[in-house]
């Protein structure tokens, strides 16, 4: 936000106050860009054959243990027939949650990519998740030679078992997705920053 222009900023309810929270409000105000605080149920319509379906968290029913990650926005953005899941960086107890959650309405999470749970940390990315999910491509946002040894090889190798093609930026650097003609264009460059 201080780099980028900014207009708009969707995040899901905070259920702790952190310093990171305190500065991005700050920023927001000094800065007048328009914030919209959704939870699980909302769908928002970018424009026609574009949307995104928040489903996490769930604010009547919050988690307690590592306030911050497992109440993390989770959504779904789907564009005609592709879609995409964004989990931010949920752990093992909101990923059970949210099977839970949906248990009557399973398919509303599969989707064709997924932006992997928590830099692809041990604690997410559970067998139960990926089987629902079922996802085609696995992103993993993760900086190379990260001191908590992102990501795991317990869940690289989950990964593996449901045939996924795996991007990771610290092998693959920056990881642009394109849809055209109903196909998946993903471009991956390693920058020099």
């Amino acid at each position: 936000m201080q780099e980028i222009k900014v207009k708009n900023i969707i995040i899901s309810k905070q259920f702790e106050v952190s310093e990171n929270y305190k500065k991005f409000l700050k920023i927001v105000k000094e800065k007048k860009i328009k914030v919209k605080v959704v939870h699980a149920g909302e769908r928002i319509q970018i424009e026609k054959n574009l949307y995104i379906d928040i489903l996490w968290p769930d604010i009547s029913n919050p988690i307690n243990d590592n306030i911050l990650n497992n109440n993390a926005l989770v959504f779904k953005l789907s564009y005609i027939s592709f879609s995409i899941l964004f989990t931010g960086d949920i752990e093992e107890i909101a990923e059970k949650m949210i099977l839970e959650k949906y248990k009557n309405n399973l398919e509303l999470l599969k989707v064709d990519v997924l932006k992997v749970t928590h830099h692809g940390s041990a604690t997410s990315s559970i067998e139960e998740f990926l089987n629902v999910v079922r996802p085609e491509i696995a992103l993993i946002g993760v900086s190379e030679d990260n001191s908590f040894g992102h990501p795991s090889d317990n869940v690289l190798e989950r990964l593996e078992n449901f045939k996924c093609k795996i991007y990771r930026t610290d092998e693959n650097g920056e990881i642009s997705i394109e849809v055209k003609a109903n196909k998946l264009l993903i471009t991956s460059f390693i920058t020099d920053n």
